[in-house]
């Protein structure tokens, strides 16, 4: 029966006959299912929280990545629904799982919402039925164990129902690549759960799929394109902190190395990494690691130094009060930018909140401005972001720049400040000024 099971599929998904589930719909599932929806298929998301379930069905969008105009249009059309009913997985041919690997206090992977996730799934699928886990995680998981799980039912993985593992390429803001053209990595159970899996994604999407020989492979092979990027960022770091203190421009340094053609690729420095992948994915290659008696130095000292920034940047505003003969207790500075990067409204694990929390330590009296988040928590107290007004930049005794949204009005902060403390490169286009301080 195996050889008919993967061709029925196969076909069901390049007829787009199928109809395919999403394991939550937050900013990598959402985008996904739109997606699919988009190349024809019958969608049902799934997620836990009822408010997104309800927002997806009355054609709400909660997704910067995602058009409205496109998800309202799919939910009256019929091709796309949600559901908190996990009962309706024994509709869908495929499903894939897009749900958070946070890390706990140990930084160790809190695997609980992929397990959950694949239990719901091996209650309720049925023979012939293709998983894919798409949440970032260590390399085993999907054979240690969705597999397992999903065994639990009585069917035999590469025989009764298809798995494999595709890891998600979010980039949030990303005006270039999307989920819709970026290319994607496959790597099945078995060679025929790698080429239905291969399948479904070349039925979707416009970026090429790449198959490798094993979901392991697939696995490390995301953690390596975040941690590349986690260790060259706090190479960055780290010369931004030794140029500071030998009285040099990081800044043109980088932009001087760069016009070498081979041999360097630039990578710039700031108040630390945030997102839910690059600060967070390295994490989960050291605890895997422990289980081969191995201690990966590099990647441990890297994820040191970027968490480090956020003290350095609370330091550098101290030095810049200092210069003015003002302490940091009861000083005025205004905190552009909450978000972990410029231009969207996601704060996950932001090196600006322990940087406000670092200068909350400090006695400082600071309020926040981000044009695309109205209010965020700190430390379970929940905080509102003020207007940018001349007035404002006027009354501040230092302007921090942590996040360089396109959305800023520069020239005036820069004209209304006394003092501004850049930390993104936002004036690159300037040397550091009397007024204008660059990390």
């Amino acid at each position: 029966m195996l050889e008919h099971l993967d061709l029925i599929l196969t076909e069901k998904l390049n007829s787009k006959n199928a109809t395919i589930g999403v394991v939550g719909l937050g900013y990598v599932g959402l985008p996904l299912a739109v997606e699919k929806a988009k190349a024809g298929f019958n969608v049902i998301g799934f997620d836990v929280q009822e408010e997104k379930v309800k927002n997806v069905n009355d054609g709400i969008n909660y997704i910067g990545d995602v058009l409205p105009a496109d998800l309202e249009s799919l939910v009256s059309d019929g091709k796309l629904k949600a559901t908190s009913d996990y009962s309706f997985i024994k509709e869908v041919d495929a499903v894939a799982i897009c749900v958070p690997t946070p890390l706990d206090i140990y930084k160790q992977p809190n695997m609980a919402y992929v397990e959950s996730s694949a239990k719901a799934i091996a209650a309720n699928f049925t023979k012939g039925t293709l998983i894919v886990l798409e949440s970032t995680t260590y390399p085993g998981t999907t054979e240690e164990l969705i597999k397992p799980i999903l065994e639990e039912s009585g069917m035999v993985c590469g025989e009764d129902f298809f798995l494999a593992y595709s890891p998600e390429r979010v980039d949030p803001g990303n005006k270039d690549f999307n989920t819709k053209n970026t290319p994607k990595v496959v790597g099945g159970i078995t060679e025929k759960c790698t080429k239905v899996a291969a399948a479904m994604y070349r039925a979707v999407l416009d970026g090429d799929v790449h198959e490798v020989s094993s979901p392991a492979v697939a696995e490390m092979e995301k953690l390596l394109e975040n941690t590349f990027r986690n260790i060259n960022v706090a190479l960055a770091n780290e010369m931004a902190i030794l140029c500071h203190k030998m009285g040099i421009d990081v800044w043109e340094v980088i932009d001087a190395a760069a016009t070498k053609p081979y041999g360097f690729m630039p990578f710039y420095p700031g108040p630390g990494l945030g997102g839910h992948c690059i600060p967070i994915d390295p994490w989960y290659l050291t605890w895997k690691a422990r289980e081969y008696n191995y201690h990966t130095k590099l990647i441990e000292t890297a994820g040191e130094i970027n968490d480090s920034m956020s003290e350095f940047v609370v330091q550098r505003c101290s030095e810049i009060l200092n210069t003015q003969g003002k302490s940091m207790k009861g000083s005025k500075i205004v905190v552009m930018g909450i978000a972990y990067k410029k231009d969207i409204d996601d704060y996950r694990e932001s090196p600006v909140l322990p940087i406000l929390d670092g200068l909350t330590k400090s006695g400082v009296e600071w309020e926040a401005i981000d044009p695309f988040i109205s209010e965020f928590k700190l430390n379970n107290k929940v905080i509102e972001t003020i207007d940018l007004t001349e007035e404002k930049m006027q009354n501040a005794d230092l302007v921090l720049i942590a996040t360089n949204h396109t959305k800023f009005d520069y020239e005036m902060i820069l004209n209304s400040a006394s003092l501004v403390l850049d930390t993104r490169n936002s004036y690159a286009n300037k040397k550091s000024l009397p007024k204008l301080i660059k990390l």
